[in-house]
């Protein structure tokens, strides 16, 4: 269990695997996308793409950023369809792929995760130019623990956690019940570190979560302090929250991002 952790937590999907060509993913959609390659604080060169709205897309949201940080598995080209449908809201996203996945460089782990989740908010912050009351942090399932840590570390407009775990140890402790909680050396303890996170958070989950228990997310939303939300999309997969949540879904988060938006305007 202790030498093969990594390779049983992390399953990147490198590159050529996946549509790469932004021009043909971004084709019809009413967004642009730009290849974004930058460093980790380690010296990993690490890519994202930054999907926006076209110029005429009107609406509060237009100018909030959603940093996207994906799950386990495959990179960032699989969630095109996501992204784009993000887009719509209307509201810029730039989604990265942490090291080893994608055309990241480099080897995950989770030390390594977090730097890249950081390096992808100075960039932001940095080279592109938008202001972090702009940022709205948006982790899914693994994603969610890389998402909170770095929530702790900056100051966000928002936090989104979607079908995310209280911890590794946690997660294995339901899958393999055999394997003691103290053996398990990539903690993503993200049920000890929401508390530190004071910027708004909401939490979307469904109860018929067969990868992470919907217990999970309930247990994030009641650690979580000050302004909070809880988001139930019954019948949803671990992998079909956008899908079948639909239009309800995307309302939730236009609605939070409205929110943190005008939390930002009042704040400047």
């Amino acid at each position: 269990m202790v030498f093969f952790e990594e390779s049983m937590i992390f399953f990147p999907d490198p590159y050529p695997s996946g549509q790469w060509d932004v021009d043909v993913v971004s084709s019809g959609s009413g967004a642009t996308i730009e290849d974004c390659f930058f460093e980790a604080s380690d010296g990993v060169r690490l890519h994202g793409w930054w999907c926006r709205p076209s110029s005429d897309t009107a609406g509060a949201t237009s100018e909030m950023v959603l940093l996207w940080l994906h799950g386990n598995a495959g990179n960032l080209s699989h969630r095109a369809p996501q992204m784009l449908a993000l887009s719509r809201i209307p509201v810029q996203v730039f989604i990265i792929d942490y090291r080893g996945y994608g055309r990241s460089e480099g080897k995950p782990d989770e030390q390594g995760l977090y730097r890249d989740a950081r390096a992808a908010w100075d960039v932001l912050t940095g080279a592109m130019g938008v202001d972090p009351s702009r940022i709205v942090i948006h982790g899914v399932s693994l994603g969610g623990a890389v998402a909170v840590n770095l929530a702790t570390e900056v100051e966000a407009a928002g936090l989104i956690l979607q079908s995310s775990f209280t911890s590794v140890p946690d997660m294995a402790a339901h899958h393999y019940r055999i394997v003691p909680k103290w053996l398990v050396r990539t903690k993503m303890n993200s049920i000890a570190k929401i508390g530190g996170v004071g910027c708004p958070v909401m939490v979307i989950h469904s109860p018929e979560d067969e990868v992470v228990p919907f217990a999970h997310g309930k247990r994030l939303y009641e650690a979580a302090r000050g302004n909070r939300r809880f988001v139930e999309i019954p019948g949803a997969a671990h992998n079909e929250t956008s899908l079948v949540g639909g239009e309800r879904y995307f309302a939730a988060i236009r609605e939070f991002l409205e929110e943190c938006a005008g939390s930002g305007r009042r704040g400047e």
